[in-house]
């Protein structure tokens, strides 16, 4: 009996043993659980710690990339502003620099014109009883000087033939005197008697005008007045044999007092006048660049 007692006592006290160790086992678990769970918590705070600092730096960047953009917005407008100034300060330098050009070429031109009418009307004295040809050619110059740049419109209000016209315009210039070279006309009677509203004066000057051009580059050879209907112009066709015009000085002869040639007397205002009178009599006058030569072809338009 007493060895039962015994082995049932060291049954309890192992099982005892055995329970303690279970609960030690059991709570150093749970303590290491606990343990874990606090780690585990801990790295989850710190994620979302982690996460919301980039949260901040992510708003940050939109905020300054925001800012970036706007800069570069601010600076594309001031680039902007600052090319379409300096486009304003081209464009008035330009206009100044066009409008001092304008002023020396007005002012030559003015100076120009007084020096020309001085030295026509010095000429003018001494050759008027002596020649009156040549002192109304004389008077034709000092006149071409002073419709240089003009643009008013002339009255056309004179009803004359064609015939008279040519007959004047040959007188004035002088050309059907000229024994250096040969002058025809070429007009049907039906055209020369053919009537034109205009300003009689106006018209025999720009034609005189041009056949004293004619004359003066022909050195010898011939002259050609041609006169023909041509739509509602009149058309009065001055061919020479003289030097020739360049096509590239087409429009460099009209332009005042341009002389291509420096061995001619003139001042190069003669087929700027004649020109504008034409065009202030709603005609023309240009060179035809087609004339295959030799000399030049200038072709004067008159509305009939």
């Amino acid at each position: 009996m007493t060895i039962l007692i015994i082995i049932l006592v060291l049954l309890v006290l192992i099982l005892a043993v055995a329970l303690s160790h279970q609960v030690k086992a059991a709570n150093k678990h749970t303590e290491e659980q606990q343990q874990l769970l606090k780690d585990y918590q801990k790295r989850v705070d710190e994620q979302e710690k982690l996460l919301s600092d980039y949260r901040s730096l992510e708003q940050n960047f939109d905020s300054v990339g925001q800012g970036y953009e706007q800069a570069l917005l601010a600076f594309d407008k001031i680039e902007e502003d600052k090319q379409k100034m300096q486009n304003t300060v081209n464009t008035l330098q330009q206009q100044n620099r066009d409008l001092q050009e304008q002023y020396q070429k007005i002012s030559g031109s003015q100076l120009q014109k007084k020096q020309i009418i001085e030295q026509a009307a010095f000429e003018a004295k001494k050759v008027l009883t002596a020649n009156p040809a040549n002192a109304l050619r004389l008077l034709n110059s000092i006149l071409n000087a002073n419709d240089v740049a003009m643009e008013t419109a002339i009255e056309a209000d004179d009803n004359v033939t064609v015939g008279e016209i040519i007959n004047k315009a040959v007188l004035e210039s002088g050309i059907g005197a000229a024994n250096y070279l040969t002058f025809t006309t070429e007009a049907d009677e039906d055209v020369k008697s053919t009537m034109l509203l205009t300003n009689e004066a106006q018209a025999v000057r720009a034609l005189g005008a041009l056949l004293d051009n004619a004359a003066k580059f022909t050195t010898e050879g011939s002259v050609k007045l041609t006169v023909k209907p041509e739509s509602q112009q009149m058309q009065f066709i001055v061919e020479d044999t003289g030097s020739g015009i360049a096509d590239e000085d087409a429009e460099k002869v009209f332009e005042p007092f341009t002389k291509l040639n420096s061995y001619f007397d003139g001042a190069g205002v003669g087929l700027t006048a004649a020109r504008s009178i034409a065009r202030r009599l709603n005609g023309d006058l240009i060179l035809d660049t087609t004339f295959e030569g030799p000399g030049a072809r200038f072709v004067l338009s008159l509305p009939f």
